[in-house]
């Protein structure tokens, strides 16, 4: 039965990857539907897992390839559903397993969201986080067997405080000590800030032969794009400047004159450097550890991000050498969050103390 469930679940889940980082909701249309030919998949052509074994991975109508993915979405959540059935149901008891189950589908859906877009929606993160503390207040046993609901519902309190903070910190360093790009060039290049697409297109900074989106910019109200400028267009008229140009978030500066950004729809000129600001990591993935935390507490959520840590940098590591991938390529954070999250869940005290009982022994050697 827990088997079945997480199948169901997960085929719902499919609709939520899809669909909200999409912009479309997951009540409307009420059926699912082919990506491709749009057609709404009758509910008997809609059996989790048994479905796309029996359409081989095609659509009925256009037969256009259904994505293992969605497959493997179904199986997965099926899998965790049942294992962590039978490992907390003794310990939790139905209560808690239901948590436990509505935390691995957020936790599934987050991950393969940050997967395709590299963004882990508010919905999920802040709605999670409050879900987390609803359930840490009416089930203390997620974090202890012997807390009443108060104690229950602080350790969650202070979980997504210690996941959100620590990971704040950890983003804050980052973005000190790897928080810009530089560009140079020998001799001066065009650059470009527009909205080729139109008003609601997204505002492409082109610098040479670098393209970069406006939010991948511009994260804090402090970050700034710093340009050596030898020549500067407004709307393709050109603008006199002594000193400097620079763009920041909310605004143009020209020898420290503010210029609102609503009154230029374009701006270009030639540039022999550049300095752009990036993060290390976005800021959806520290209000993911906030709902991790509201739901397993704060040892679980400095677990959660070490353990992430460490497996992130060992996968990004061998992408990099092994398949010789740029070391600017962006990588999900979530879904090492994710795998941190399951291995508390299931042997990560375990793991914690005796990392800790390695350490103190080392410090006592000292």
């Amino acid at each position: 039965m827990a088997f079945a469930i997480g199948a169901c679940i997960g085929s719902f889940l499919n609709v939520v990857i899809y669909r909200v980082p999409n912009g479309l909701s997951v009540n409307e249309p009420r059926r699912s539907f082919c990506p491709k030919c749009k057609t709404q998949i009758p509910i008997w052509l809609n059996i989790p897992l048994l479905t796309w074994v029996m359409l081989r991975g095609k659509c009925k109508w256009c037969h256009s390839p259904i994505a293992f993915r969605y497959f493997l979405v179904e199986l997965l959540t099926a899998i965790c559903f049942l294992a962590l059935f039978k490992h907390s149901i003794a310990r939790y008891d139905l209560q808690g397993v239901l948590a436990l189950w509505v935390f691995a589908a957020l936790l599934i859906a987050a991950t393969f969201i940050d997967f395709d877009h590299f963004i882990i929606p508010d919905s999920i993160t802040i709605g999670g986080t409050v879900v987390g503390l609803i359930a840490s207040f009416a089930i203390p046993a997620l974090h202890g067997p012997t807390l009443n609901w108060w104690q229950g519902g602080l350790q969650g309190v202070i979980g997504a405080a210690v996941g959100f903070g620590f990971l704040w910190l950890i983003v804050l360093m980052g973005k000190m000590m790897f928080g810009k790009i530089h560009h140079r060039w020998d001799e001066p290049v065009d650059f470009e800030i527009s909205q080729p697409g139109g008003e609601e297109a997204p505002i492409l900074i082109q610098l040479g032969e670098h393209t970069y989106e406006w939010g991948d910019v511009f994260f804090r109200n402090w970050d700034r794009l710093e340009l050596d400028t030898k020549e500067l267009l407004f709307d393709d008229e050109t603008v006199g400047f002594k000193d400097r140009f620079r763009v920041l978030g909310d605004c143009l500066e020209v020898d420290g004159r503010r210029v609102e950004i609503d009154t230029v729809k374009k701006v270009s000129g030639k540039i022999t450097s550049a300095v752009v600001p990036r993060e290390a990591m976005g800021f959806g993935d520290v209000k993911f550890m906030a709902m991790i935390g509201a739901f397993l507490g704060w040892q679980a959520a400095l677990f959660t991000i070490f353990a992430a840590s460490v497996v992130g940098a060992v996968v990004g590591l061998s992408q990099k050498l092994v398949f010789r991938e740029k070391w600017s390529r962006p990588l999900p954070f979530g879904p090492y969050l994710t795998l941190g999250a399951f291995l508390w869940v299931f042997t990560g005290p375990a793991i914690w103390f005796w990392y800790l009982g390695i350490f103190r022994s080392a410090l006592g050697k000292g």
